[in-house]
C-alpha cells in the first residue's frame, strides 16, 4: 500500500538538489533492499537510507517505525486482508482448502515485484538482526489462522489443534520460501500450493474433529 507524503517541505528535506525525493513506501523499501545488498543489512543506518532516499529522518519514521520494519513491508495491511478472506470463505468449503487459498493470495505479488519480493524473504530468513523482530510477526500471522480454525471447529483459537494447523501452516510457508530462494527457475505459488495440499491430507476433516474432541493427556 502506498502513502503519499503531505508535508514534503517539513523536514528539511525539500532543499537537496540532485537527489529526487521519493513519495510512497515502497520506493523507500526498493532503496533500502539495495542498500542492504551493497553495504549489509547491519551497516545500513536510517540515515543512509533517508539521504538515498532524499527524505529526512521524521519523514522516514512516518513510514516505518523501525529499520527492522522495511523488511515486513505493509504486513499489518496484509494481515488484515488476509483474516477478510479467510472469513469471507464459505463455511461449505473444507477448511483446509480456505487456509491454503488465503495463504496463496497472500503470497500473491505482480511479476515486476517478484525480484523485490526475493530480497524481502531472504532478509526476513537470514539476518539475525530481524529475527526477534521476526517471532513478532509470525505470531501475529498464526494468530489469525487459529482464529479463524478455532472458528470453524468450533473450539478456542488458543487450544491444541488450531494452533497446530497454524504452526504446522507457517512451516510449510517457510520451507516454500527456502526452497524458492535456493532454486530461481520454481515458483513460489506453486510451492506453496504443493506442499499445502500434502499438509491437508493429513488434516482430514474426520481427523481434526476427533483429534479437537479428543481430552489432552495430563
Amino acid at each position: 500500500m502506498q502513502q503519499k507524503l503531505s508535508d514534503p517541505a517539513s523536514d528539511g528535506s525539500a532543499g537537496r538538489a540532485g537527489r529526487k525525493r521519493v513519495t510512497s513506501a515502497a520506493e523507500i523499501e526498493h532503496i533500502a533492499f539495495e542498500l542492504f545488498t551493497s553495504r549489509g543489512f547491519d551497516q545500513t543506518t536510517v540515515d543512509d537510507i533517508a539521504a538515498a532516499a532524499g527524505i529526512g529522518r521524521r519523514t522516514f519514521f512516518r513510514y516505518f517505525p523501525s529499520k527492522n520494519d522495511i523488511a515486513w513491508g505493509d504486513f499489518d495491511g496484509q494481515l488484515t486482508q488476509m483474516r477478510q478472506r479467510l472469513f469471507a470463505a464459505p463455511p461449505e468449503q473444507p477448511l483446509m482448502d480456505a487456509v491454503r487459498e488465503a495463504l496463496l493470495d497472500f503470497n500473491r505479488v505482480d511479476t515486476t515485484e517478484l525480484p523485490w519480493l526475493r530480497r524481502r524473504m531472504k532478509l526476513i530468513l537470514t539476518v539475525p538482526a530481524l529475527q526477534a523482530h521476526s517471532t513478532l510477526r509470525y505470531a501475529a500471522w498464526r494468530q489469525v489462522l487459529a482464529e479463524y480454525v478455532g472458528h470453524r471447529m468450533g473450539v478456542p483459537d488458543d487450544s491444541l489443534i488450531p494452533q497446530t494447523i497454524a504452526y504446522a501452516t507457517l512451516g510449510v510457508a517457510i520451507a516454500a520460501y527456502e526452497q524458492w530462494l535456493r532454486h530461481d527457475d520454481t515458483d513460489l505459488i506453486h510451492l506453496l500450493d504443493t506442499a499445502m495440499r500434502e499438509l491437508a491430507s493429513a488434516f482430514s476433516a474426520s481427523n481434526m474433529t476427533t483429534a479437537a474432541q479428543r481430552p489432552v493427556a495430563r
